[in-house]
């Protein structure tokens, strides 16, 4: 969906490294939440400790190695490309 010149969708070129740790926190919430298995016995310290360890990754080891302004460069220069494909091939 967009809005004059601004994209509101998902960006599907968006790192997938980032995904599987947040999958993990949110399964083991909702394992332990619901105190299945295993999960029942497991301290709520671990996923408020994941949870910490996104946050920390998100917040400043992500800005400080770049991958936030390498992330946004790319989406414009992608989007100068189709800019450009579509351009020209009319």
């Amino acid at each position: 969906m967009s809005i004059g010149r601004y994209n509101l969708s998902q960006n599907p070129d968006r790192n997938q490294a980032d995904m599987p740790l947040i999958l993990v926190i949110v399964a083991l919430s909702a394992l332990r939440y619901f105190e299945v298995g295993p999960f029942a016995d497991l301290s709520w310290w671990w996923i408020v400790g994941l949870f910490g360890i996104a946050f920390v990754w998100f917040e400043f080891v992500e800005r400080a190695l770049g991958l936030d302004k390498r992330k946004a460069h790319e989406q414009l220069e992608k989007a100068r490309q189709e800019r450009v494909r579509k351009t020209f091939e009319k």
